[in-house]
């Protein structure tokens, strides 16, 4: 049996722990209301880890420490179990010619004994290197098909993948869209491959888990926790051109070699796929490309070897605030109509504001570019506009990105 001494003491200090600050600096003085709480730790600290005493440490963990709900092995631990056996390592191999500067012709070097001669003299003789290079990727269909980054894959003369069983296979790509920056690899042979559970990244909100895995730095399996910092966040925000993509923002850590690897959710479903990280002013930020967008550039790049770019030939931006601020400012403002384009045979002019795309309602130039991405090249698309002080109902058809292109030129 304990002293009732003890007992009254471990009482007072376990009220005192839990007791809120304002309320303790009204009973105790400041110097010491600190101290009460030090003194309260420090003597528990003996009595808990004291052998012959169990019985108190179990009573103050039960109470003082509530330890309800908290299990050994983390949720991390859990996604990580049912996503990370399809989480590959992709090695990639490509021959770079490099040559001396000379000041002679290339064709010059055609004849092999002009190229010993000129070997010989320590001249510039032209020579090739295998350059290698290493990303990540995700088994997302038993079939074997791997999702990565476009940049991960581009160029290369041949590739390698690693799983985390121990298994190495070689693969091939099936096809590559460098304006999502999206690539599907299938892997050579039959085999049971692992594959990752894909989420939904429209249910994705600001605030939500994010476990990022891949093989950063060569380090296989290497797994990052954070949170959803920002969606829809749009690539000219970070001063990229030539893409057609909207990120997640995270807080998770994403490395070199990490590119290709998956964003997932706290349930271990595929909610991204990680493409990039900000260094110099910024650094510690990461962006994915919502799983959504990617499952659909991953079917037609499989279905086709291409993806389609639906565009209707205009230029936007927010609505202009009014009166400094921009609360419950919605739709896009037209900046410019390509002459001849899908929007200027329609109707579209410069200053209308764009309300409505395909029924959905626009907040932003983003909401405008996604509502064109999801629909198909040549079908009917319902455009609602403010046009000065009337609304304006027009239908236009996109056309292929690159029949836009010929458009312009």
């Amino acid at each position: 049996m304990y002293k009732f001494s003890e007992m009254v003491f471990y009482g007072f200090m376990v009220k005192v722990l839990h007791m809120p600050r304002a309320l303790l600096k009204s009973r105790f003085p400041d110097t010491w209301s600190l101290q009460l709480r030090l003194i309260g730790l420090i003597v528990f600290a003996g009595l808990v880890f004291i052998p012959s005493r169990p019985s108190l440490a179990r009573v103050f963990f039960e109470t003082a420490i509530p330890s309800k709900g908290l299990t050994s092995k983390s949720f991390v631990a859990k996604a990580v179990a049912l996503s990370g056996k399809a989480v590959v390592t992709i090695e990639t191999q490509r021959r770079v010619r490099s040559r001396g500067s000379t000041g002679l012709p290339p064709g010059f070097f055609v004849d092999p004994y002009l190229n010993r001669f000129f070997e010989r003299n320590g001249l510039g003789v032209p020579r090739s290197r295998v350059e290698t290079s290493q990303g990540s990727g995700v088994i997302f269909d038993s079939k074997g098909l791997v999702l990565t980054n476009a940049h991960v894959v581009a160029n290369i003369d041949r590739l390698t993948v690693g799983l985390p069983d121990g298994r190495r296979v070689s693969g091939r790509v099936l096809g590559q869209d460098s304006l999502t920056d999206l690539a599907v690899v299938r892997l050579d042979g039959s085999g049971q491959w692992p594959v990752a559970p894909l989420g939904d990244s429209d249910k994705l909100e600001v605030g939500d888990w994010a476990i990022a895995v891949g093989n950063p730095y060569g380090l296989e399996n290497t797994v990052t926790l954070g949170i959803v910092s920002n969606l829809s966040r749009n690539v000219a925000q970070l001063g990229i051109s030539g893409k057609r993509l909207d990120f997640i923002q995270t807080d998770a850590a994403i490395n070199p070699g990490n590119s290709g690897g998956p964003l997932l959710n706290a349930a271990g479903e595929v909610i991204g796929i990680n493409t990039l990280v900000r260094t110099g002013p910024g650094a510690g930020l990461g962006f994915a490309i919502p799983i959504n967008r990617a499952r659909d550039i991953a079917n037609q790049l499989v279905e086709r070897g291409r993806a389609s770019h639906p565009v209707v030939g205009i230029s936007l931006s927010p609505v202009p605030s009014v009166g400094g601020t921009r609360k419950n400012l919605t739709g896009a403002v037209v900046r410019f109509v390509v002459p001849g384009g899908p929007a200027a045979r329609g109707g579209i002019q410069v200053q209308d504001i764009i309300l409505t795309v395909g029924g959905r309602s626009i907040k932003g130039p983003s909401d405008v570019v996604s509502a064109i991405n999801q629909h198909e090249v040549g079908k009917p698309l319902d455009f609602v506009l403010k046009r000065g002080t009337r609304k304006v109902d027009l239908i236009i058809y996109p056309v292929e990105m690159e029949q836009m292109r010929r458009v312009k030129n």
